[in-house]
């Protein structure tokens, strides 16, 4: 699932490259390639503060999760046989494989499982294993979700592939002024379907998302495996498409700021950074529920293990900094942070606050078998012709 930041300015990693410590190369250092906004450029610059040592940090920003999860890959392919040969005449040195040149990767947990049966990441430790000294700060939803087999399956009785450090979700924003003329707000997924709203809306460009949310306006999971036993479903899936514009997943929101649009599905990751800048702009997270993503940290296959980088992961788990994390990225948070109205604007105040009923209402978008993901997309391709 595709997901991209706008957040920029000084409270972000808005620089092609965010460096603390200077020194030689023997110098200790810690690489992380992360998703552009997500982690404050001054938490970076907190931890380094703290650390005891003389350490260089390089922080390099990347646009999109889907461009993170490809440099996994080009780490981890070989060569072909006829590229192979001709490069040991010139390189006589050279490794069989590419490997890593960082210790830590953001990827979202979507990819998680194709990163772990593609072999493109290692464990961060085993499920009793004790490197990471803030893991039981963690609710039992975050371990859950990243304790996994070696075919990138939930259970609990896996490793730990991932570190949550920043969670959102799928939500519904509009224009409250359009709106207003049909004197309604919505609340939840079925207010899509109302009167009035005819070519009004815009849908990301997603199979999961948009069946997922229809089967969650008819009782059902976002995880239904065979779609062919939900009744009615292709049914609301046409009458919703009658509603929709057109179906994005990056240019949702200029639409809706200029009126041409009404309402939108969107990432909360996309939509929170916008609503102080336009108020005429609302969200809400549907009252049945919603799907979930998370930002994880990841370590790349073939790297060797390393103190700082648990490090990193620890402190980003300290309360403190997870409500700097949560506050200035526009983000829920996997620890308990206790923000309060007066930390952010109150646009966003209670979209932040992790409401555990709703959270209890809400799903991950979980691996699904390979049929069942066709069906997904054959259903979608048809209801949008």
């Amino acid at each position: 699932m595709e997901r991209r930041s706008f957040l920029l300015g000084t409270s972000t990693l808005a620089l092609s490259q965010l460096l603390f410590g200077c020194g030689g190369n023997k110098q200790t250092q810690l690489k992380v390639q992360l998703l552009k906004g997500s982690i404050p450029g001054q938490v970076v610059n907190q931890f380094h503060k703290g650390l005891q040592q003389q350490v260089q940090l390089k922080f390099a920003p990347v646009e999109q999760i889907q461009d993170l999860f490809r440099q996994l890959q080009n780490w981890q392919q070989k060569p072909k046989a006829t590229d192979e040969q001709g490069w040991k005449r010139f390189i006589p040195f050279r490794q069989d494989q590419k490997t890593a040149d960082v210790d830590l990767v953001t990827l979202g947990d979507y990819w998680l499982k194709a990163a772990i049966e593609q072999k493109l990441i290692q464990p961060l430790q085993e499920v009793q294993g004790n490197q990471l000294k803030q893991w039981s700060a963690l609710d039992k939803t975050w371990k859950k979700l990243v304790t996994r087999n070696d075919q990138g399956n939930l259970d609990t009785q896996g490793k730990v592939w991932g570190a949550p450090y920043r969670w959102g979700s799928t939500v519904i924003v509009y224009n409250r002024e359009s709106l207003q003329k049909l004197g309604w707000t919505p609340k939840d997924w079925s207010d899509l379907w109302r009167d009035g709203m005819q070519q009004r809306i815009s849908l990301l460009n997603q199979p999961r998302e948009v069946i997922g949310l229809v089967l969650k306006k008819l009782g059902k999971s976002y995880n239904t495996e065979n779609l062919d036993q939900v009744p009615d479903l292709e049914k609301e899936l046409q009458i919703l498409n009658q509603q929709v514009k057109f179906y994005s997943s990056d240019n949702y929101l200029e639409p809706l700021i200029m009126g041409d649009t009404w309402l939108a599905v969107g990432w909360s990751s996309d939509v929170l950074p916008v609503l102080g800048r336009y108020p005429q702009l609302a969200a809400v997270i549907p009252q049945s529920g919603t799907a979930i993503w998370a930002d994880l940290w990841v370590r790349p296959a073939g790297i060797t293990t390393g103190t700082l980088s648990d490090q990193w992961i620890d402190f980003c788990w300290q309360p403190s900094t997870a409500k700097q994390i949560s506050v200035l990225t526009k983000s829920n948070s996997p620890i308990s942070t206790n923000i309060a109205a007066d930390d952010i604007q109150e646009p966003l105040w209670s979209l932040l606050q992790s409401d555990r009923e709703l959270l209890n209402k809400s799903e991950f978008l979980l691996p699904l078998p390979p049929s069942a993901i066709k069906q997904y997309e054959s259903l979608f391709a048809k209801i949008k012709v």
